[in-house]
């Protein structure tokens, strides 16, 4: 009787982008460059830190923390607001980089994504080729830093692109995927967070070796279906597969103002901005739409939306500007405006709607 043949492991990719938000505003700002950046909140220490650069990390400043907290960590602390728009249309492009190498993407944030490249036969068929190669696509298009983490599950990939952090790459191979897990703390496994830690802490397990000497019955009664996944990924083993992202509903962008805005031209242009980066988000995932809504939010907080659709599909940035100019005048204005948003919905493949115009090429 001939053996079974066995599969050849998968090959994923775990990309994460260096301190996204901050990196972004270094990048366009270069009096913030080398200095101790916090994304959010605002000097008198309200608020909560989105992001940290690697220089205020050093004091010890993390996300999530009270802006208070990170003042008193580091006194030369630079606050500045977000700019979820910029960073969107970012991550966009970076997602635009990832699908020129494989259709099997899974983002898991702005910043963040897993890639399925087993089979690929590009860069000699070596997934770690092409993590670097992704890598060094992003920082000449974008300019920003990426690490990569390789291995052959989800779990290890993940945790892989966290070793070599910032600017770095790591491979964590089926022949070293064992010795690795032994030595690796409880508390750094991709799904066991801060309150599954402290509970196995209290089973006195600690790391993965003894995660991986626990029975799969007694870890399924102390946390039900999610013992096995334990048991498993203590063993190496996570079949979840790379889920490509699903066909999106809609697409958008907003922002929001640091005064409010009264003058019709400025806003016009405030929203005609918005459209342009919505378009290109629906752009980069080549989609196109029906439906285009106005999204306007007062400075009492009251928002209202108009929207029109069209019987054929609206096919550069630019065709949009009529009707939201339409849909803006229907907009009631006795306050004051804080927020302008545009997003396109009855999405269509653009590939299959408008074939003949090659949009993509």
């Amino acid at each position: 009787m001939t053996a079974p043949i066995k599969s050849a492991p998968r090959k994923i990719i775990h990309l994460d982008m260096d301190a996204f938000y901050t990196s972004v505003e270094q990048r366009d700002f270069p009096q913030y460059r080398g200095k101790p950046l916090v994304v959010g909140g605002d000097p008198s220490g309200r608020g909560v830190v989105a992001a940290a650069s690697y220089e205020v990390r050093k004091f010890g400043v993390r996300s999530a923390m009270s802006c208070y907290e990170a003042r008193k960590r580091c006194p030369e602390v630079i606050f500045v607001p977000p700019r979820f728009e910029v960073y969107r249309a970012v991550s966009a492009h970076i997602r635009a980089i990832m699908h020129t190498l494989t259709s099997q993407v899974e983002p898991l944030s702005l910043d963040e994504a897993y890639l399925d490249v087993t089979g690929l036969q590009v860069h000699q068929g070596s997934a770690t080729l092409m993590a670097n190669w992704l890598r060094a696509q992003i920082l000449e298009h974008t300019g920003l830093s990426a690490s990569a983490g390789v291995s052959f599950n989800k779990m290890l990939a993940k945790i892989a692109s966290d070793i070599n952090k910032p600017n770095g790459t790591a491979i964590i191979t089926p022949d070293d995927a064992d010795a690795f897990i032994s030595t690796l703390p409880i508390e750094r496994f991709h799904g066991i967070g801060k309150a599954t830690t402290k509970r196995l802490h209290a089973m006195n397990i600690r790391n993965g070796a003894d995660l991986r000497c626990t029975p799969a019955p007694l870890l399924v009664n102390e946390f039900g279906k999610r013992g096995q996944f334990y048991y498993d990924i203590a063993h190496g083993r996570d079949e979840r597969p790379v889920k490509a992202e699903r066909q999106h509903k809609s697409v958008g962008s907003e922002t929001t103002f640091r005064d409010n805005l009264s003058n019709d031209k400025t806003l016009r242009t405030q929203i005609y901005e918005q459209n342009a980066d919505a378009f290109t988000q629906m752009h980069n995932k080549k989609l196109v739409a029906y439906t285009i809504t106005l999204k306007i939010k007062y400075a009492d907080f009251t928002q209202i939306t108009r929207s029109h659709t069209l019987s054929t599909a609206f096919v550069n940035a630019d065709s949009a500007h009529y009707w939201l100019d339409k849909l803006f005048l229907d907009i009631p204005r006795a306050l004051p405006i804080r927020l302008v948003g545009v997003t396109y919905s009855s999405l269509a493949l653009a590939t299959q709607i408008l074939p003949q115009l090659n949009l993509f090429e």
